[in-house]
Parts: structure tokens; C-alpha cells; sequence
């Protein structure tokens, strides 16, 4: 990576200083990014057709093979994601004619600046201001799609201000956030079926049977056209390929390059929601192109080069996973499972997880499938989970555990243990972890 320019206002310093804004009383509003977008005169309303996104699990996969299949057939297309790993800018993806590029430092500092100055010093918590930098980069730029993720929720979420999407999407519902959207699948999904607008087609992923009885019946309140996964389409394996069909036709398509059998379901939304969006006639060509090439960090990530992997015993593998909730690891485990059927290694987990998250839920899905937990800290996080409490969870799931300080302590750890065959080892349970590796690694997002 270049060294900063010293001319540039420092992105983490413009963004300090607007964490110093967040309201005193937490609450999801769109009042603040309303106000803001009025001071902005209106991004929101400026920009190419989007595709908006909510849902609990999978919503950054989806997203991604939707911009790998729109960009394979030669559109440009616009990217709003949500948390960044190692850099601010991994955030906002600028389109161009078949590859897009995350936002400059110079670009985006200056458009950083401008909102700060029409924010004027309001009460405003960091993702609402963080959309509107978004909305307002992106109605500058022109594109032919724009793919919006959800921050949380839905209904409330500072990105449900587009009043005429092209689609939405559902991915997956589980219990996460629990203490700002609810504690029962029920009450969650119907904030997420917040970004439902009327008439607009709504694309749905595999659901709980009750999660799909409030997305169901709000796409009737909103007289929106609804698809779902298993009804409308199926995106199954097949001979280690994927195989979508819909009433339009079967693909027999390459494999995803993104590891899990649930990748092969995030694959399926994503075409069914390209296919079924009126005006997007795309060629078969670029489902094969798309699905091969689509690439999300830090999921099931492999980790073959960088400081860290050189830490770990001669002849292991070293993963990445930022899953943080019960249903996350639940599609961690089923991957690990089927790799462990192909190539047989001994799996240890090196684990970090904030205390806002169910570390017994997550940890359980492991119990039979890792030899070992080594417990970690996250850096820099008030909430984290001190090592030798997450180590209890897990033992009390009947996984042997321990506690280190780092990472780095943790894998020198793992290869005193001397295992045979050289062990599987995945660092799990937090984005925020997750981050850090891949700065620790050398491995930055591109």
C-alpha cells in the first residue's frame, strides 16, 4: 500500500471527530440522515437504479456475486458495504465500465469534509453520516447499478431513504443485535422487511418458516411482487457445480470460488435477483464469469501468504471467518465439515468475540468438529470477551480450550502442540478480529 499523502485530511481523524457526535440516548432514526441529506440537496435522489440489500447472514456474499456477475457482463456498478476490515475506504466501491475501485483517500476526505460542514455539529452517530458520505459519493458518479447493504435492521436503517429501489433483498434472518431490533425472528425480520417498497420486486433467501411469514405478508401489505429461494428458484451443488433453476431456465455453472455450501445459496439469490429485475437482460456468460470470480474477505478466507501464516506449523492451513453469531458458525462448521471429508486435519479455532454476542450459541455448532479453542482478546474493544471466558464457553461446549493475549501468542501456542497431521486453524468470532488479522497478515482488502 502507498504511503499517505500528507496533503490529504486524515480519514481517521475526520471520522473521530464525528464519533464525537453520536446521539447520547442510541436509537435507530432516519431523522438525522433525512436532516442531512435536505443540507446535501437530496444524493438520495440522484443516484443509478439500487438493488438494497438487508438480511441477518450472507448479505456482503450476495452483494458480492451480484457485482461480480454485473461487472463480467460489462456494467458499472456502484458498492455500499458495511463494516470496513482494515480501511475506511473498503466501504464505498465507485463503478466503472466492468471493475470498480474502492474510493480514493483525496476523494473521499474531501467528501468526509463537506458532510461534517452540512452536518454542522447535529447530533449524528458515524454509520448515518458514513451513508450519507455514500449516497453522496455515488450520485456524483455515474454507474448503472448501485448495490446498498443494510448497516442494521432495516426499517430504520440509515440507508432505507430510497423511495423507488429496483429490488430488494432478503438474505437469511437470525437472531442477532438483539438488544436494538428485538428478541424473536419474528420481530426481527419485520424490521428487516423495512426496505420493502410498494410494488417493488422483493428477492428472498432461504428463511425460518416464520421469518417468511412477516416477509410474506409484508410484500402483500406493500402489493410487491415476492420470489423466494426454494419456491421460485433452487441453487443446489451438483457434481461440484452449481446448478440454478427458475422458470426461465436451468445454468449449470462453475462452482463459486467462495467456500460452503451456503455460498452456493448466496450465489442462487444473487442470480434469481439479476434475472427476475425488469430491464437487466444480462448473458448466460456472465453467471459462469461472476460466480467464479466473486471474492468477499474474511470469509472462509484462506490465508496461504503473510506475517502471520508464516507463525503457524509447517504444513497447516491457516483460515479466516468473521461469523460472529450462532447461524454464522453454524455454515462455518458444515464447510469445515466438508473440507475435513476431502482432506482430514485436526481443526483449532482461535476465537475473540464481543460480549453483545452469544459466545455459547456460536462456540456449540464446533463441539465434535474442533480438536481445540485458543481463546483471544480483541484489541482495542471495550466489549470484548476476556480470553479465559470465552475458554470456559467453550469447554463447557466439550471443546478443550485455553486463553493467550494475541493472535500471535495463540498460533505459536497451537504449534507447541505439535499435531499430526498439521492442523486446520481458523480465526473466528468478530469482524473486528477479523480486521486485524488481515492487517497483522499483510492481507488488506482491495
Amino acid at each position: 500500500m502507498s504511503e499517505p499523502d500528507p496533503s490529504v485530511p486524515s480519514i481517521d481523524a475526520i471520522v473521530a471527530r464525528l464519533a464525537e457526535l453520536h446521539p447520547k440516548l442510541i436509537d435507530l432514526s432516519l431523522d438525522r440522515t433525512l436532516r442531512l441529506l435536505a443540507q446535501l440537496d437530496h444524493p438520495e435522489r440522484k443516484l443509478p437504479p439500487v438493488i438494497h440489500v438487508a438480511g441477518t447472514n450472507g448479505k456482503g456474499s450476495t452483494i458480492a456475486f451480484m457485482r461480480a456477475i454485473l461487472e463480467a457482463a460489462g456494467l458499472s456498478v456502484h458498492v455500499y458495504t458495511s463494516p470496513h476490515l482494515v480501511r475506511f475506504n473498503e466501504r464505498f466501491r465507485l463503478g466503472a465500465r466492468g471493475q470498480g475501485a474502492l474510493v480514493s483517500d483525496a476523494e473521499l476526505a474531501e467528501v468526509l469534509a463537506e458532510c461534517e460542514r452540512a452536518n454542522n455539529g447535529q447530533p449524528i452517530t458515524v454509520f448515518e453520516i458514513t451513508t450519507a458520505v455514500g449516497l453522496l459519493l455515488f450520485s456524483r458518479h455515474p454507474a448503472d447499478v448501485m448495490l446498498l447493504e443494510v448497516g442494521l435492521g432495516g426499517r430504520l436503517d440509515a440507508t432505507n431513504v430510497i423511495d423507488h429501489p429496483l429490488a430488494s433483498v432478503i438474505t437469511p434472518v437470525s437472531l442477532d443485535h438483539l438488544d436494538f431490533l428485538g428478541d424473536s425472528i419474528e420481530t426481527i425480520a419485520g424490521e428487516k422487511t423495512g426496505i420493502i417498497k410498494p410494488g417493488t420486486p422483493v428477492f428472498v433467501g432461504a428463511q425460518r418458516r416464520e421469518a417468511l411469514a412477516v416477509i410474506e405478508r409484508q410484500a402483500a401489505r406493500m402489493v410487491a411482487p415476492i420470489r423466494i429461494a426454494g419456491e421460485d428458484w433452487t441453487a443446489t451443488e451438483e457434481r461440484s457445480r452449481l446448478v440454478y433453476q427458475d422458470e426461465d431456465g436451468l445454468l449449470d455453472l462453475a462452482a463459486p470460488k467462495l467456500l460452503g455450501r451456503h455460498q452456493f445459496e448466496n450465489a442462487g439469490l444473487a442470480i434469481a435477483t439479476l434475472r427476475g429485475v425488469a430491464g437487466l437482460k444480462l448473458p448466460p456468460a456472465a453467471f459462469e464469469a461472476g460466480v467464479v470470480k466473486a471474492d468477499w474477505p474474511a470469509r472462509l478466507q484462506r490465508l496461504a501468504q503473510g506475517t502471520l501464516a508464516e507463525l503457524i506449523p509447517p504444513g497447516s492451513e491457516l483460515w479466516l471467518d468473521g461469523g460472529h453469531n450462532p447461524d454464522g458458525s453454524r455454515v462455518t462448521a458444515s464447510a469445515l465439515a466438508d473440507l475435513e471429508e476431502r482432506v482430514s486435519r485436526p481443526l483449532v479455532l482461535v476465537v475473540g468475540m464481543l460480549s453483545t454476542k452469544d459466545a455459547p450459541g456460536f462456540l456449540g455448532n464446533f463441539a465434535g468438529l474442533a480438536r481445540r479453542v485458543v481463546a483471544v482478546p480483541i484489541a482495542g474493544q471495550e466489549n470484548s470477551i476476556p480470553s479465559d471466558a470465552i475458554a470456559d464457553i467453550a469447554r463447557a461446549a466439550g471443546i478443550p480450550a485455553t486463553g493467550r493475549d494475541s493472535v500471535e501468542d495463540a498460533l505459536e501456542a497451537i504449534e507447541r502442540l505439535a499435531l499430526d497431521p498439521p492442523p486446520r486453524i481458523l480465526i473466528t468470532g468478530s469482524l473486528y478480529l477479523a480486521g486485524q488479522v488481515l492487517a497483522a497478515n499483510g492481507t488488506l482488502p482491495e
